[in-house]
């Protein structure tokens, strides 16, 4: 059967003028050359929806019945690892076959997207009460007395090591020219190990670790480098120092020295990066360091070095006024790691 021909909306409207003036629908259908059944149905449509414009269809029924989406859903909320197969077969199980994509696309419709597992730091239940336990006790703190504190931490910086994407203006087929590349080798072509500490009112010292570091030469670098660190940025009396749980931080030998030096410190929850700042200050270190495009170890000392001294000091005061923000995201995702 042919299609019939969609009525103009010049056409639709001179049917609904002619009936309000009172004319009949057969009469209007003669007048225009249009079946009185043609009309009949848009003066319906214009009176219930005071409207001749072509309404939205309801298309094809959803291939999975409402109670087929709620069992999906309950799957995924329990095991967000669940395959599109997986889901598949659950629902062939329940009499309703469909396709991979079927199961994207009604995810989807629920607000379900398929994303790739972010990595984060292993945490035992021992850590995750620790973790909690932390954010707890601090959430009174205020904003002064986080930043009377001095963090601490060290990191790795790989020579060829940043691995965001790096997009770049090119024409077609220039994707191989020198300047439309970024240079990598294998296992990163070196790296070096830095330590370094910031509080709120700016960047502390950043050193470069040369050897494995023990106890002695933690301390050593304490001595050097925290001590100058808190007078050149002008810490109060009362500032507290942050390191974590590593076991050179915690030896018997580095607390009799932090406490010959009347340091406080401030008790730390094991495998918390999310709780310290710093990390914030690396990620933009090494950022910062890519963009210099180095080729050798020697190099990449001195222009990290370079860098986190051009950090801005408003970078620095910005998160730790946001600290307490760290800590509601702790108690809010009960113990587990954050988004920071």
């Amino acid at each position: 059967m042919a299609k019939t021909k969609e009525l103009s909306k010049d056409t639709r409207k001179r049917i609904v003028d002619l009936h309000q003036t009172g004319k009949s629908e057969s009469t209007i259908g003669k007048q225009l050359g249009v079946k009185k059944s043609t009309v009949g149905a848009i003066i319906r449509k214009w009176k219930t929806y005071k409207t001749t414009d072509n309404l939205p269809r309801s298309g094809a029924p959803r291939k999975i019945a409402s109670r087929g989406v709620k069992m999906i859903m309950r799957t995924v909320s329990k095991n967000p690892r669940t395959t599109r197969g997986d889901l598949v077969n659950d629902l062939q199980r329940a009499g309703t076959t469909v396709t991979k994509v079927t199961i994207s696309n009604t995810l989807q419709r629920q607000g379900i997207k398929s994303c790739s597992a972010r990595r984060v730091t292993l945490l035992k239940p021992v850590h995750v009460q620790a973790h909690l336990k932390f954010a707890r006790e601090h959430m009174d703190d205020t904003a002064e007395d986080w930043e009377n504190v001095m963090w601490s931490d060290e990191t790795k910086v790989e020579l060829f090591g940043i691995n965001s994407t790096r997009h770049v203006w090119r024409k077609k087929n220039t994707e191989l020219h020198p300047k439309n590349t970024i240079p990598t080798v294998k296992h990163g072509g070196g790296n070096i190990m830095l330590w370094g500490c910031f509080s709120a009112k700016g960047t502390g010292r950043l050193i470069r670790v040369k050897d494995r570091m023990n106890g002695a030469m933690y301390r050593e670098i304490l001595s050097q480098n925290l001590l100058p660190s808190v007078r050149a940025l002008k810490m109060k009396r009362s500032w507290v120092f942050q390191h974590d749980n590593d076991p050179k931080h915690t030896a018997r030998a580095t607390k009799e020295w932090l406490s010959k030096k009347h340091l406080k410190v401030l008790e730390w929850p094991s495998q918390s990066p999310d709780l310290n700042p710093i990390e914030n200050l690396w990620r933009e270190l090494k950022v910062r360091v890519a963009r210099r495009q180095l080729q050798n170890i020697t190099a990449l000392e001195k222009i990290c070095v370079e860098e986190w001294a051009k950090i801005p000091a408003t970078v620095c005061a910005n998160l730790v006024k946001t600290y307490s923000d760290r800590l509601t995201s702790v108690i809010a995702n009960k113990g587990y790691v954050t988004k920071y």
